[in-house]
């Protein structure tokens, strides 16, 4: 009978050794599964927070771009304004007003950051310069402005307008 009980209780071991086992192998599975899942679940993060800092420079970069748009279009719709001074500069130069409101045009300019385009003396540069005209000159070489009709204007590095020139011969 011992032998019958030993036998039993080698059975009972190799069991319950068996279930163990097989409960550890389920442990370690289901530690594997959850690592996948918590890498899976890192990789989402990660790429989620990378979209979300992606549109946040696009959209930073778009309300810029539209802003920038936004002053061009004023600024160009105030070079009429700029234009009619300078005619009445030109046809009342000591006029104190007129002075006070050339004075004010430019501060204006300047602090929007407007500036007028260089013309007499350059070289002529289609990038800034209309040539409307040309005009026969011993004093200017060939392809130097000589005179300007229209002032040009540009707004940082874009171009508002481009001034009317005449060039020499």
């Amino acid at each position: 009978m011992s032998n019958n009980k030993d036998m039993k209780h080698i059975a009972e071991e190799a069991l319950e050794e068996t279930v163990a086992d097989e409960a550890a192998l389920e442990n370690a599975d289901e530690a594997d599964r959850l690592r996948v899942q918590v890498a899976e679940l890192s990789d989402k993060y990660i790429r989620a927070m990378a979209e979300a800092e992606n549109t946040r420079r696009r959209a930073k970069t778009d309300i810029e771009s539209i802003s920038r748009a936004r002053a061009i279009n004023v600024a160009e719709n105030f070079l009429p304004l700029v234009d009619a001074i300078n005619a009445a500069t030109a046809h009342h130069p000591e006029d104190p007003g007129i002075q006070a409101l050339v004075a004010a045009a430019k501060s204006v300019l300047a602090a929007v950051g407007i500036t007028k385009i260089e013309t007499l003396g350059q070289i002529l540069n289609p990038q800034f310069h209309n040539a409307v005209s040309t005009e026969a000159s011993e004093c200017a070489a060939s392809g130097t402005i000589v005179g300007e009709f229209q002032a040009g204007y540009m707004f940082g590095d874009a171009i508002l307008r481009p001034a009317m020139v005449v060039v020499a011969k």
